[in-house]
């Protein structure tokens, strides 16, 4: 007889369904598996056939053909296991063809033994089950709270495949798995290990930050060692607003995949991610034989964090220019394309020069003037010019460092007039029917509703805009970090003080790169 179990595979980050059809033939034994499997999947035959009879049921002695559609879609891993072998007990009548499995779908790895394992990617597959109109899925122990997020699934952790065939036949039900949201809600309201009060005097440093924050922009920032340039970028993400739970689902989607879902649940806190320089591009923005998320995705909703820019290999710096506009990155392979999210705050931080004090009155640079130049100029224009906020970080003085100044603002604080600001952008986006979530996502023409200028300020961009030699791009930008300032401030209209300290924030390269 034929029987059919649902399960779901993994495309790049998507989820999609697969039906695990057999068939048997009471002939020669034999097993064939079809449906354009990978080694993973083929090496299932061997698994399945010992934990059946681990788990104290006889392998059907028939010739079984098993089917993996749509066929046309390369399937890899090990998460059809569990469906195969319910396929296969169903032909065989271990598993009453009276259950309904249609609205059931089946994800986990079997060991020799009969226990499931757990696999990668169980958000993504139980999505793309949902998708599909199942009600409930059985996955693995270790992956049933990761399943149990998705609203709408009723989830059904399993220990053993002995389980799973008593519970469809209805012997002994297993006990759903419940995911509690206000829970997990409250737990992204704790406290951070880091905090900004923690960083000493660099005040024009975060004051940029804040901004960036309230507007989702990127940032880089330029001093000597030892300023506070790596110690402000790690505590961006304490000043962030706390993901909303459709947001915090995106970005652990890419986190399942890699299986690093931290405790096999969702994400409590905005990711941050901070590679190394010596990382490769498909490292970075993803790729591979079989391509998986980069640096960017494993960002996504989060904050890339690149310390010593400069030293970062410039064809891996400039394959960041695609996805700081799109918000997505795509790899192409011979199997086909994937897209992969990347909508991030990029975060950069270098030394003005290879000794690092290029600029320093405390400090005597060691380089030659062509050392300095040849330095810089492993940072590009293009890469430059998409970066919202540029900000020099001075040396911290002693009177900073020995507490004799004001204690600097905890990032509770700051954070409460990001949210504000953010807050007063998306009633302003809603008031004009945008779907639009920050200032720096904004597009052309979006930018042309939201940020009118009165005269004076008219004025002022104009001049900054023929004295800096600015590109079109570099003008959108300018108005999207003064339309931040404005939202910080409550107000509806860009002012000139809103424009002047915007350009501020963008004339740092004609210091270093335009001397």
């Amino acid at each position: 007889m034929l029987s059919r179990i649902y399960s779901a595979g993994i495309r790049g980050v998507d989820g999609f369904e697969v039906t695990v059809e057999c068939i048997g033939w009471d002939r020669l034994p034999n097993f064939e598996l079809v449906g354009l499997p990978d080694n993973a999947v083929k090496e299932s035959r061997e698994r399945v056939k010992s934990a059946c009879e681990n788990s104290g049921f006889a392998f059907p002695r028939l010739d079984l053909m098993v089917n993996l559609a749509p066929a046309h879609l390369r399937k890899e891993g090990s998460s059809f296991d569990l469906a195969i072998i319910c396929s296969i007990l169903q032909c065989n009548g271990d598993i009453p063809y009276q259950k309904d499995l249609s609205l059931y779908a089946m994800v986990g790895e079997l060991s020799l033994s009969g226990e499931l394992r757990g696999v990668e990617g169980v958000l993504c597959m139980c999505l793309a089950a949902r998708e599909a109109g199942r009600k409930y899925v059985i996955v693995p122990r270790q992956n049933a709270k990761e399943a149990s997020v998705v609203e709408g699934l009723t989830v059904y952790g399993a220990d053993t495949l002995r389980d799973v065939v008593w519970h469809l036949q209805g012997k002994k039900q297993l006990v759903a798995e419940e995911f509690d949201k206000l829970s997990f809600l409250d737990q992204q309201q704790s406290r951070f290990f880091e905090d900004m009060a923690d960083v000493r005097g660099q005040h024009t440093a975060k004051r940029a930050l804040e901004i960036a924050a309230a507007g989702g922009h990127h940032v880089l920032m330029i001093g000597p060692p030892g300023s506070g340039k790596s110690m402000l970028s790690k505590r961006l993400a304490t000043i962030l607003p706390h993901m909303t739970f459709e947001e915090t689902l995106e970005a652990s989607r890419v986190y399942s995949v890699m299986g690093q879902l931290p405790g096999g649940m969702l994400l409590p806190r905005r990711p941050f991610r901070s590679p190394h320089h010596s990382v490769s591009t498909p490292g970075l923005v993803g790729g591979g034989t079989i391509p998986k998320p980069g640096e960017i995705s494993l960002a996504h909703h989060g904050v890339l964090f690149l310390d010593e820019l400069p030293e970062f290999s410039k064809t891996v710096t400039e394959s960041l220019r695609q996805p700081l506009e799109d918000g997505e990155v795509t790899v192409t392979r011979a199997s086909g394309r994937y897209t992969f999210p990347s909508r991030f705050m990029m975060v950069c931080a270098m030394n003005p020069c290879r000794c690092g004090y290029y600029g320093d009155p405390q400090h005597q640079c060691t380089c030659t003037e062509r050392d300095v130049r040849k330095y810089l100029d492993k940072v590009s224009g293009p890469l430059l010019d998409r970066l919202d906020i540029q900000v020099e970080v001075p040396a911290v003085t002693y009177d900073d460092m020995s507490g004799k100044t004001a204690k600097g603002e905890p990032s509770s604080a700051i954070r409460a007039r990001v949210c504000a600001a953010r807050e007063f952008a998306l009633a302003r986006f809603a008031a004009a029917g945008d779907k639009c979530t920050s200032n720096a996502s904004m597009t052309p023409a979006q930018l042309r509703r939201h940020c009118k200028l009165d005269e004076e300020a008219d004025a002022l961009l104009a001049q900054a805009f023929a004295s800096m030699g600015l590109s079109a791009r570099g003008h959108d930008r300018i108005l999207r970090v003064a339309r931040t300032i404005a939202d910080l401030d409550a107000s509806p209209s860009i002012t000139a003080d809103h424009i002047a300290e915007a350009i501020q924030y963008r004339s740092l390269d004609r210091k270093y790169w335009n001397r």
